[in-house]
């Protein structure tokens, strides 16, 4: 079990006090006015209770209990990108091994803090292993669809979010001991920008950015959601071993990864036609559309904190 330091405090308390005002909020709106924005608003904040309280006693745990969240997380979400196109009997046996192998193998990477593996076992090995194994199976309709599909499927729902409860393992100097704050900064600078960009952009939202793929992200809610959350992250900076300026750099920089991995997400859905990844919390989708953000941000981050920081 990790202690509650002094800043471990105040952060927990901010980010539930926050979650408590923004339920208020929401309660006091849906009494007095009806609509889907208020319903989709009071959606995000029970969607946000419920994974916060579970993201923060498992993080609490310490790195075991981290990593396998984590690994439960990438799970859901990987089924969940899986199903979204159907498989043939082909596939069976090479997604076998993705869930029950190369997954757990993954992680088991990330807690035995084996950098040098970790790092290329998916992107290199899993990503040779899954079209052979395919092949093997002799089925060759649309073979380069499907094979692209699970290596593409496994790299955001497993490799890239497997960098979270690896920042764990990074050696920072005069920092030890404290790494958790920086999987709570990721997570809370690249979420609070999802949501800053959700309400700057129905406020004052005019002009959509990609408008055949997401209408309702714009150019409004795009600046104003990711330098409001960069200098969230900026104010954050306490609990990093970042200066100010560096902290909002930083911020800027997985702000900006955590848009682009939502318009991927939102061009994947479009494409097949649905409205969100899954139906695993109720009223706002399933883990991938929690996540997504992450998938694009948690890898760059990780690797800008180990080659400057460590």
């Amino acid at each position: 079990m990790i202690s509650l330091d002094h800043d471990l405090r105040i952060l927990l308390s901010g980010l539930f006090g926050l979650l408590v005002v923004a339920s208020i909020i929401g309660a006091v709106l849906a009494h007095f006015r009806h609509n889907d924005t208020i319903t989709n608003l009071n959606a995000r904040i029970r969607a946000w209770w419920l994974m916060c309280t579970i993201s923060v006693m498992a993080l609490l745990i310490g790195q075991t209990g981290s990593v396998i969240l984590f690994a439960l997380m990438s799970f859901y979400a990987f089924r969940e990108c899986i199903t979204l196109t159907p498989t043939r009997r082909g596939d069976h046996e090479a997604l076998f091994w993705c869930f029950f192998i190369i997954l757990p193998l993954q992680y088991l990477l990330v807690g035995m803090e084996w950098y040098g593996v970790f790092t290329i076992f998916i992107p290199v090995y899993a990503f040779l292993f899954i079209p052979t194994r395919i092949a093997i199976a002799g089925d060759t309709t649309h073979f380069l669809e499907r094979s692209a599909k699970i290596q593409w499927s496994l790299m955001l729902a497993v490799y890239c979010v497997s960098h979270i409860p690896a920042l764990l393992m990074l050696p920072i100097p005069g920092y030890e001991g404290e790494n958790l704050k920086l999987v709570l900064f990721v997570m809370i600078v690249v979420q609070i920008s999802d949501v800053l960009q959700y309400v700057f952009g129905k406020l004052w939202g005019r002009r959509a950015i990609v408008p055949k793929l997401s209408p309702n992200k714009t150019v409004e809610g795009f600046v104003g959601g990711i330098l409001s959350a960069s200098l969230v992250g900026m104010g954050l900076f306490w609990i990093t071993p970042f200066n100010p300026w560096q902290a909002f750099a930083i911020s800027l920089l997985i702000t900006l990864l955590g848009f682009a991995g939502g318009l991927c997400m939102s061009a994947i859905k479009r494409d097949r036609g649905v409205k969100d990844f899954g139906a695993m919390l109720s009223g706002h989708g399933g883990m991938m559309d929690r996540i997504d953000s992450l998938c694009f941000a948690s890898p760059v981050f990780f690797h800008v904190i180990r080659y400057f920081y460590c």
